[in-house]
């Protein structure tokens, strides 16, 4: 009797988690219950880490929370869709992870030599590449843990039952309001934070079908605006990078104090990026149409 009221309980589970809401909302809970825990601990285990080893030991601390964070999600699609996650399949992760990252350096670049030919960033030389170590840590961590809830979560099962273009549209959207809360935020941050990223690192996911191409653009994207130019970061002052670029003038171009994200600049190049990896992904027959019988499922 036992027995068999478990086996009508789990059943009962896996029919509530068949539908998209049930498992959206699982998903959204579990993974920034466990972003946000990983973002209390680091702290903690840094203020533990003898200084002498610290060289060797916080890197390792980092590596060992991430795998947390992917840990947690492989857990999640295993024990709500019942099978492996093979968008986190690491034998296409280390080329793709390397390519994402090459791939938001590149952006930001973009966006820093426009800055520049502008007159609103100023080239003061460089500062040296040690100081970039912190940036390393807080990029990796907010890279994989942000992709995981928005890429892996909210935008994959959205796709699964209203296509690309609406969980494209949605979980920007979603993106943009979570960062509209942080130092500095105002309408045009929340609006860039939607476009410019929400929609390309939504792209980046829907052109190659794996997690691993967002979270090294994230990543690259996030190292290179705070570690190599020292900008804030979505409104978080990460303090010197390897070079010094100041920037100056108005807001609209300079982010004001949410950093270079908040710039018509920024917007203009992440869309550009997100219209390449759109096209790539349509020619590659990775874009999910809308149909009613998705709708209905």
């Amino acid at each position: 009797m036992v027995e068999q009221r478990g086996r009508a309980d789990r059943s009962f589970f896996h029919a509530i988690t068949r539908v998209a809401f049930v498992r959206l909302i699982l998903f959204f809970v579990v993974l920034i219950t466990a972003y946000i825990g990983v973002q209390l601990a680091l702290p903690q285990i840094a203020m533990l880490v003898p200084k002498d080893n610290a060289q060797l030991m916080m890197p390792a601390a980092v590596f060992g929370l991430c795998l947390v964070l992917l840990g947690v999600y492989a857990l999640l699609v295993r024990w709500i869709e019942r099978r492996r996650a093979r968008e986190l399949a690491p034998v296409r992760g280390l080329p793709l992870v390397i390519g994402g990252a090459i791939f938001g350096f590149a952006i930001l670049c973009a966006v820093y030599f426009v800055l520049w030919a502008m007159g609103i960033a100023h080239w003061q030389g460089m500062t040296g590449v040690a100081i970039a170590a912190s940036a390393v840590f807080m990029a990796a961590i907010s890279a994989v843990g942000e992709e995981l809830i928005m890429r892996g979560g909210v935008f994959r099962i959205l796709e699964d039952s209203f296509g690309t273009i609406v969980a494209l549209t949605l979980s920007a959207a979603l993106f943009g309001l979570l960062h509209a809360f942080n130092h500095g935020a105002t309408t045009v941050s929340t609006v860039a934070i939607a476009l410019e990223a929400g929609v390309l690192l939504g792209a980046a996911y829907a052109a190659t079908r794996n997690l691993w191409f967002p979270i090294g653009l994230h990543f690259g994207w996030n190292f290179t605006e705070g570690g190599i130019f020292g900008a804030a970061v979505s409104g978080f002052n990460t303090g010197k990078g390897v070079v010094s670029m100041p920037l100056s003038g108005s807001d609209l171009l300079t982010g004001g104090t949410f950093g270079p994200e908040a710039s018509v600049v920024s917007i203009a190049v992440g869309l550009l990026g997100a219209l390449l990896l759109i096209v790539m992904a349509i020619r590659g027959r990775r874009w999910v149409r809308l149909s009613f019988h998705m709708m209905l499922d």
